[in-house]
């Protein structure tokens, strides 16, 4: 039987890093922890993209916390509730994807996620599942009385429903039938904490309901800071706005598109995505407010991301390559890609691609002629500009991208 670490340092800073509140109280967790009892955990994931980003990255980083203390882990692919679609985030309707489409985008989500969780162990395995083993099988009946459990003033109550209603926008009665599903994952698993983005609460609350209403037993949440700009506001990492850093992003893509993340958000991602220790992210905090270039810690931050997925050594590499660039200001050897079809609009893809926060910050960039073709050394000052060909730009002053016609 696995042994249950009970250190109250390492169950401290499970409970408070990375963390926004946890239902229905901090304090009755830690007596769980501290009690010497294996307990069920899980966070679940959409493939509503290819790819598991850095901000997905935070929840797999708390899991392995837990796992390391000897809990029971569960990582759960929303390859069901992906059809419907997460209305969380999202201030219109989301459009609702085909099976065909969910399946191609899982296809590397349990590689992605081992970069993080040791899905070998075999002394406290790690279970992967799918929640259309249980929810593609529920009857009409049966979806009805999940139903009863809510009334429409509990739906309509949340705040990205009430405006998208003050605005006149379409409101699907599928998109109530999404916190249903996702709150009965928590039930078909039997487990005692679930983690999550702020962004799911509601959902999750719905779980600790249908865990009361079936099971009788209590379910904690975990709610896990999202990765926001803090003076903007906006997110850092969005599938829906395709400006995620992938799990299996290539190395010097990865170190490149963390280098262009603004500089106010640094200290966030070394707290949230990486498993750099509390002592030494306060050292960097405390050099950034003693007056040292933002650029320095921003390096540290790109090299030991870069560590975690592809190792030292392609770290040291691509850090190399990237200081010898800007020294000498010349284009580096090898530059991050991204991929369009032709006719895209640059405009576009630099906010895609996480290379501009907004589609205002992109025409900014334009208008001040930061954006250049390497190869002309022509300045692109229409944001408007459709893409015909594969061309190298350089966005700024640091930032190369090649961008691929497909």
């Amino acid at each position: 039987m696995t042994k249950i670490n009970t250190d109250a340092d390492k169950i401290e800073e499970l409970l408070s890093r990375s963390v926004d509140t946890i239902y229905p109280n901090k304090e009755s967790l830690r007596e769980l922890l501290t009690s010497g009892k294996q307990i069920g955990v899980y966070v679940g994931i959409d493939p509503t993209a290819y790819y598991v980003h850095l901000g997905h990255s935070t929840n797999y980083l708390i899991l392995e916390r837990l796992h390391k203390l000897g809990h029971k882990i569960i990582v759960l692919v929303g390859d069901f509730t992906a059809m419907i679609g997460d209305p969380s985030d999202k201030t219109s309707e989301r459009v609702m994807l085909t099976r065909e489409q969910v399946v191609v985008n899982m296809q590397t989500f349990k590689e992605q996620i081992g970069k993080i969780l040791d899905f070998d162990n075999a002394e406290n395995p790690i279970e992967f599942k799918y929640n259309s083993e249980w929810l593609s099988g529920l009857d009409f009946q049966k979806t009805i009385e999940l139903a009863s459990n809510f009334t429409v003033q509990q739906m309509i109550e949340r705040d990205l429903f009430q405006k998208r209603m003050n605005e006149g926008k379409p409101l699907h009665l599928q998109e109530f039938f999404y916190p249903l599903m996702q709150g009965y994952d928590s039930v078909a698993l039997g487990i005692d904490l679930e983690v999550g983005g702020t962004d799911q609460t509601f959902n999750m609350l719905a779980g600790r309901t249908l865990m009361r209403r079936y099971l009788d037993r209590e379910k904690f949440v975990m709610t896990t800071t999202l990765l926001v700009n803090p003076v903007t506001g906006e997110k850092l990492m969005s599938k829906s706005l395709g400006t995620g850093i992938a799990l299996n992003e290539p190395a010097d893509n990865m170190f490149g598109k963390v280098m262009a993340i603004a500089d106010e958000g640094v200290m966030q991602m070394f707290m949230d995505c990486t498993r750099m220790s509390m002592d030494e992210i306060e050292k960097k905090q405390k050099r950034l407010a003693e007056g040292e270039n933002p650029k320095n810690i921003k390096l540290e931050l790109a090299r030991e991301i870069v560590t975690m997925y592809h190792g030292a050594e392609a770290a040291d590499s691509v850090c190399d390559r990237w200081e010898k660039t800007f020294s000498d200001k010349q284009a580096p050897e090898v530059v991050p890609e991204v991929r369009v079809e032709h006719g895209a609009v640059l405009l576009d893809v630099l906010v895609e691609n996480g290379l501009a926060g907004s589609k205002t910050k992109a025409r900014h960039l334009f208008e001040d002629g930061a954006v250049r073709n390497v190869e002309s050394k022509e300045k692109i000052t229409d944001p408007t500009t459709v893409v015909s060909e594969t061309i190298t730009l350089k966005i700024g002053k640091k930032v190369f991208v090649k961008v691929v016609v497909s």
